[in-house]
């Protein structure tokens, strides 16, 4: 049984019992002696005595007329980086540069998705009653599949690429992709997370040298300068490529994130090609596709737009 909270005289008025009982909720139950996790109404009663109700029903129409419901959950992390708001004013200033370079420093957010042969099953529109839609599976393997894409926080624009495996030979292939589409640029900041292949020695030695001011994140058993066989296929190619990391564990503040959200939403979620994995994935590249030349929609989509 848990401890019983007894506030004072103030926590009478409307606003002030909604912040008081907020504050309840908020806090774990087995913080206060319960042996639950999650908050009941018995429970809420039993650690509010100064709320003074006998019943249920009247603790339920108190949080209502308080607006204080019963809401499922999400998935919530918090980045642990030290360097958190330095790297996001780091990538402002950068922003700010680049929009006075009227093209020649862009600045692209870059990430990977994964999918698979399987469509995702989400709801879709059925007859009422027992009967449910149908995600149709394949009995072949669910294979996946990799994309690596870039963003363009100027005009929406979206370079894509997809392999079975993205390998650091891919990702050097990219980079060289990136340069293709923009052969006018003086340097291009290609900003993303800190998965270690990133910034693996045989990639930067395709690059020119880098200026982040933050230490590269990288297993403890890797090399820390690139292979001969490296150095003989990339490294005459100085590509102008500043990579930005962002902050760890905050895949929040890279707004690609949410072009994958709409592309499970259109594309993925329930579709009907899984015993034709080509023409899925011609789909997802009619899909990027739509985006190559940019998109107004896309950077109001992800939030680089005002609505």
């Amino acid at each position: 049984m848990g401890a019983s909270l007894l506030f004072p005289p103030q926590y009478q008025t409307p606003g002030t019992a909604q912040e008081a009982l907020l504050q309840i909720v908020h806090t774990g139950p087995r913080t206060l002696g319960f042996s639950q996790t999650r908050w009941t109404l018995a429970a809420i009663s039993n650690a509010c005595d100064w709320l003074r109700l006998t019943t249920s029903g009247g603790l339920s129409r108190l949080l209502a007329r308080l607006k204080i419901s019963w809401k499922r959950g999400r998935e919530h992390i918090y980045s642990p980086d030290p360097d958190y708001e330095a790297k996001l004013t780091y990538i402002k200033n950068l922003t700010k540069d680049s929009q006075a370079s009227r093209g020649q420093r862009p600045i692209l957010y870059l990430d990977e998705v994964t999918y698979y042969r399987q469509p995702t099953t989400c709801a879709a529109y059925e007859l009422q009653g027992h009967r449910q839609p149908l995600a149709e599976r394949s009995y072949q393997s669910n294979t996946l599949t990799r994309v690596i894409a870039t963003l363009d926080v100027a005009n929406g624009r979206v370079v894509h690429r997809w392999r079975s495996h993205l390998t650091v030979r891919a990702i050097v292939a990219f980079y060289q992709q990136l340069c293709d589409a923009y052969p006018g640029a003086e340097r291009l900041y290609v900003v993303q997370d800190n998965w270690p292949v990133h910034t693996h020695p045989d990639v930067l030695v395709a690059l020119e040298s880098q200026e982040q001011p933050w230490p590269w994140h990288r297993p403890g058993n890797w090399p820390t300068s690139p292979s001969v066989a490296a150095q003989r296929h990339w490294g005459g190619l100085h590509l102008p490529i500043q990579i930005v990391t962002l902050p760890t564990y905050a895949p929040w503040t890279n707004p690609i994130e949410k072009l994958w959200r709409w592309l499970r939403q259109e594309v993925l979620h329930m579709h009907r090609l899984s015993d034709q994995l080509e023409e899925l994935r011609a789909e997802i590249d009619r899909f990027l596709d739509r985006f190559a030349s940019g998109s107004p929609a896309l950077l109001r989509y992800v939030g680089l737009l005002p609505n």
